[in-house]
């Protein structure tokens, strides 16, 4: 990755593209909170089956390319391609920390 970012943001982007399960979750609180599509996901094991789901059926690969800290959050540009219409995107993620997890995490559309 281009950009210096959390630990816990770097793995989860990592493993998203690697479709590698079994780390995704430990990227989370357990209180944490997905926001994606106009719904909330609760805890690491819903946030990551949610996650699983979208990236492996839609083949979605995760392209950084920005990052910056503001007001409490780390907010991440990033570019999706994957087996979906539109395909690629840009999305806006706003990432929330607290003791190096993840503990909510918003999806939007860039700029939205």
């Amino acid at each position: 990755m281009k950009f210096q970012l959390p630990e816990a943001i770097e793995t989860f982007f990592r493993v998203s593209n690697s479709y590698d399960s079994s780390l995704l979750a430990k990227c989370f609180a357990e209180d944490a909170i997905l926001y994606d599509e106009g719904l909330a996901y609760h805890g690491p094991t819903a946030i990551e089956a949610d996650i699983v789901k979208a990236n492996n059926n839609l083949q979605v690969k995760t392209d950084v390319t920005n990052a910056v800290g503001k007001n409490g959050e780390m907010v991440v540009l990033a570019t999706i391609s994957g087996n979906f219409d539109g395909s690629p995107v840009a999305l806006d993620y706003y990432f929330t920390i607290k003791d190096q997890k993840i503990t909510t995490l918003k999806i939007v559309l860039a700029g939205k």
